[in-house]
């Protein structure tokens, strides 16, 4: 008689186990390399784990897949961020005139998702993304759109938009704030390094707001060892190992060229986002 554990046998959970510890692994590595905090990668893995492994049901695998994904990315984006910073990566005049913005945008994304969110996000994920990567590998030699980014105010909306939509979709906020900066003549390593800050002012104050908003009603379907929307269990599996990735993908995008970056950054969001449409429109 197989021996079971969390409701599954025990070796389909070190199977889980193991797939969760490559995510943590891969997501790390791609948040140092392309400053998108790792949350394009926690997001699919964590939804089709909830869904199709432990039988939640999509709504509720969904919203909790972005709450799971903003709490790992915390220790990633901080490896990440500390990594770009030493390198002189990361324009800091960008993410003071950003700040108060961005917490505003993660509180607003933060109530949507809860009121709002469920299977829709992961269409909704999928689909702002293949536009973001079918964008990015047409525009990647591409001159920018602008020669500088645009006045204060404006820069203040834009921050308030991607922290709204990263918080909703759990994904940072890297996978936007690359390609705006980009767009506005900001050098794309620099881009990179920026956005791994950007992803610290989204994750840190998105997971909190996940768990204590929701923490005395935790959904009954929910997956095991889920506080609140986060599942605690799975975001163990997966930090361990994904800060030890994150500065080893900032050492290596060094040597890439831009365009490359750029390339990489766009093929691998386009794959990852049409499993995520599909799945949303078809489950």
């Amino acid at each position: 008689m197989d021996t079971v554990l969390l409701g599954l046998p025990l070796g389909e959970l070190l199977l889980i186990l193991v797939v969760l510890l490559l995510c943590g692994l891969f997501a790390g590595f791609l948040a140092g390399l392309l400053g998108i905090g790792g949350g394009v990668i926690f997001v699919p893995c964590f939804y089709l784990i909830f869904h199709y492994v432990f039988n939640v049901p999509a709504d509720t695998s969904m919203i909790v897949a972005t709450g799971t994904s903003l709490l790992c990315m915390i220790p990633t984006s901080i490896s990440a961020a500390r990594s770009q910073y030493r390198r002189g990566n990361m324009d800091v005049e960008v993410i003071k005139k950003w700040a108060v913005a961005m917490l505003i945008g993660v509180a607003a994304g933060t109530v949507i998702s809860k009121y709002y969110g469920g299977k829709w996000l992961a269409a909704l994920f999928g689909g702002v993304m293949i536009i973001n990567s079918v964008n990015t590998l047409i525009r990647a030699k591409a001159k920018p759109a602008f020669d500088t980014l645009p006045r204060r105010p404006f820069q203040q909306l834009i921050a308030f938009c991607i922290a709204c939509f990263s918080s909703m979709l759990g994904i940072g906020g890297g996978t936007l704030t690359v390609p705006v900066l980009n767009a506005c003549s900001v050098p794309p390593h620099k881009s990179i390094g920026t956005s791994s800050a950007v992803s610290l002012f989204v994750c840190v104050p998105g997971a909190l707001l996940m768990i204590l908003m929701n923490i005395s009603a935790t959904p009954p379907d929910a997956p095991v060892g889920t506080i609140g929307l986060v599942n605690v269990l799975a975001a163990a599996c997966v930090i361990c190992v994904s800060v030890f990735a994150a500065p080893l993908g900032v050492a290596i995008g060094r040597n890439i060229k831009p365009v490359t970056l750029k390339r990489i950054f766009a093929v691998m969001l386009f794959i990852i986002s049409v499993r995520m449409l599909i799945s949303g429109l078809c489950d």
